[in-house]
């Protein structure tokens, strides 16, 4: 290789910089910012053209650059960069090494959306690896073209800053999944922050940070209570549901539930599951304040169609033959929005179809996520499963034998039930519950 001066390497983008730096077997090199790069490029340079003092070439290139304690904001930047995108072509094998072990991780795949297409172009976030080049862009922000728009999410967690909303145009700019959950994010809120340019088999821009939330800095929203942190009280808000459906109405009667509910409705199949769940997802959307999203996992395919005629359209739909992983992302990300949503004070509510093809962790998760955020918001969570997973605060059991012969409500009054219904319902309608439960029991119809 020649020898190149410093001016000529000033000049140089980075990325050339890392090219020279590879070439040369600079140990360390993505962890050095610019300055220190162009050092050890002309020290290594300098060591070359003496072989006799090449031992004495500088070692500064190996010590690790600390991230700086007064830059959070850029490296939020290079934590987001998480998802490779398979498009990403790299000859760097630790690069390349640190992408497979990503992928292993956290690349789970992406859930089809009406963005079809989009995701697939995403840009590959290789700026995790390089934390010093983010904190060179924090410097340098002024250079970066700003980009303000408002935020739509993707099924698979990621999503774009629609620079002209609603409809998608060549100008959105890409989010990264890590941003969104870092930040809080949900669709509508207005962004803003530079923007990169895209690489090699990329076809949008990406976000390199974000640096304004509805107007107001993300620090302040980075800052806030973690939506875990947030103190929960049992649900003390009925829902009412005003069908006369004779098995909504059983349902309302011995088991109510309210904003904040855990609630699971069980039986075997063709208990009757999916129909109770899909008339609750009709009462529900009834209630004006009440964000209600749908997500199907595991469903049979004229299920998809059915709910989709309905008056809440699925925000994810996976049949039965998806893997258990695709039926994992399309839950998480239901629930990660309802929480962002429940943290800023609405109240929502998931109704899920179901559980059990998904793993047993992160169904457990999804129903751990319901809660009645005291002085705050609420998140509702009613999935339907085989068998109760435990912790519900609501169990509407289905029987089996009436449901098949026709004889509704085919409610298992013994097995259904709620906690604390006098929270709810009062302590007259509690003890209601209680003498039409203990009839139950007398009669033997357990």
């Amino acid at each position: 290789m020649s020898i190149i001066d410093r001016s000529s390497l000033e000049a140089s983008p980075l990325a050339d910089l890392h090219a020279i730096a590879s070439e040369l077997a600079i140990d360390g090199y993505r962890r050095l910012r610019k300055a220190e790069l162009i050092s050890a490029i002309l020290e290594r340079q300098g060591a070359a053209s003496e072989p006799d003092d090449a031992s004495a070439a500088a070692p500064e290139a190996d010590a690790e650059t600390e991230p700086r304690a007064d830059a959070p904001v850029a490296v939020e930047e290079a934590e987001a960069k998480a998802e490779p995108t398979p498009e990403e072509d790299s000859g760097d094998e630790e690069r390349t090494g640190a992408r497979r072990r990503r992928g292993r991780r956290g690349g789970r795949g992406r859930a089809a959306t009406r963005a079809e297409g989009e995701e697939a172009t995403a840009p590959a976030e290789e700026q995790a690896e390089d934390q010093a080049q983010g904190e060179e862009k924090a410097e340098d922000s002024d250079q970066e073209p700003i980009v303000e728009g408002v935020v739509e999410l993707l099924a698979g967690g990621s999503g774009f800053v629609r620079v002209d909303p609603p409809d998608p145009s060549d100008d959105d700019v890409y989010i990264s999944s890590a941003q969104i959950k870092r930040c809080e994010l949900v669709s509508g809120d207005r962004v803003a922050g530079p923007k990169r340019a895209p690489r090699r088999s990329e076809r949008f821009a990406s976000l390199i940070r974000i640096e304004t939330i509805n107007g107001r800095p993300a620090s302040e929203q980075a800052d806030s209570a973690r939506f875990d942190d947030l103190p929960a009280a049992f649900p003390a808000e009925r829902l009412k549901i005003g069908s006369e459906d004779p098995t909504l109405k059983a349902i309302e009667w011995l088991t109510p539930f309210g904003k904040g509910s855990r609630v699971a409705i069980v039986g075997p199949s063709r208990s009757g599951k999916t129909e109770a769940l899909r008339r609750l997802a009709h009462a529900l959307a009834e209630h004006d304040d009440l964000t209600v999203s749908v997500v199907l996992a595991g469903v049979r395919p004229e299920e998809t169609f059915d709910w989709s005629d309905g008056p809440v359209t699925p925000a994810a739909a996976v049949s039965m033959a998806a893997s258990e992983e695709a039926q994992n992302v399309a839950i998480e990300s239901a629930i990660d929005q309802a929480r962002r949503l429940a943290a800023r004070g609405a109240d929502t509510a998931v109704l899920i179809d179901g559980l059990d093809g998904s793993s047993p962790s992160i169904a457990r998760k999804a129903l751990a996520a319901a809660r009645n955020i005291v002085d705050g918001g609420s998140l509702t969570v009613i999935a339907t499963a085989a068998q109760p997973l435990g912790g519900e605060t609501t169990v509407i059991a289905l029987d089996v034998a009436l449901a098949g012969a026709g004889r509704f409500p085919a409610l298992d009054i013994i097995a259904s039930g709620t906690v604390r219904p006098e929270r709810l319902v009062g302590e007259a309608g509690a003890e209601a519950i209680a003498r039409t439960r203990a009839e139950a029991y007398g009669d033997g119809s357990v």
